[in-house]
C-alpha cells in the first residue's frame, strides 16, 4: 500500500494555528509548536474569562450598591432584604446604573426598602421618582417656553415647526423659525 504524507491538510493546519498566533510575542507567532501551545492556552484562558468577567461585573454592582447604601445610611443586605419583602424584583445591573446616574431615585427605593423593613406594606404602586431623559424634557420645556421661543435650540424650533406643520422648516435659520413659529 501507498504512503500517504497529507501535506496539504498538514500546511492547512499548521497556517490556521499561526494565523490564531498572529500577533502573539516572540517566536509564539512564528513557530508553529510553540504557537500551538499558546494558542491552547489562549482559547482556555478565553473560556475562562468569559464566565469570571460575569463574576467581576456582579461584584462591581454590588459594591457599587453597597456604597449608595451606604451615604443612605443603610447596609447593603438590609437594603436588598427590604427589596424583597416589598416585592420589588430589581437585578443589580439596574441599580448600580440608577445609584450612578440618578440619586434621587435610589434614596426612594432605600425608603420603600426601609418601610418594607419595618413591616409597613404599601398598598397600590410604589412611586418612585425617576430622573427625565433629554427627550422627555423637550416637548414640555418647548410648551412651558412657547412665549420666549428665543431661548430654544434649533433642533428644538425645528421640531416645533413640524408638529405644526411649517413647511420647509429644515432649512430655515434660527431667525426664520422664529419668525415662521410666531
Amino acid at each position: 500500500m501507498a504512503r500517504v504524507k497529507g501535506s496539504n491538510i498538514h500546511a492547512a493546519r499548521r497556517k490556521k494555528i499561526l494565523k490564531r498566533a498572529r500577533g502573539y510575542f516572540g517566536s509564539k507567532h512564528k513557530l508553529y509548536k510553540t504557537a500551538k501551545e499558546q494558542v491552547m492556552h489562549s482559547l482556555k484562558y478565553a473560556y475562562r474569562d468569559r464566565r469570571q468577567t460575569k463574576r467581576n461585573m456582579r461584584k462591581l454592582w454590588i459594591t457599587r450598591i453597597n456604597a449608595a447604601c451606604r451615604m443612605n445610611d443603610i447596609s447593603y443586605s438590609k437594603f436588598i432584604d427590604g427589596l424583597n419583602k416589598a416585592d420589588i424584583a430589581i437585578n443589580r445591573k439596574m441599580l448600580s446604573a440608577i445609584a450612578i446616574e440618578d440619586p434621587k431615585a435610589f434614596t426612594d427605593l432605600v425608603k420603600v426598602a426601609q418601610d418594607a423593613l419595618n413591616g409597613k406594606v404599601n398598598k397600590g404602586p410604589i412611586e418612585v421618582s425617576v430622573k427625565e431623559t433629554k427627550e422627555e424634557k423637550a416637548p414640555a420645556k418647548a410648551k412651558e417656553e412657547s412665549a420666549d421661543l428665543s431661548k430654544l435650540t434649533v433642533a428644538e424650533l425645528k421640531a416645533m415647526a413640524k408638529e405644526k406643520g411649517v413647511e420647509n422648516y429644515t432649512t430655515m435659520k434660527k431667525a426664520e423659525l422664529l419668525e415662521a413659529l410666531k
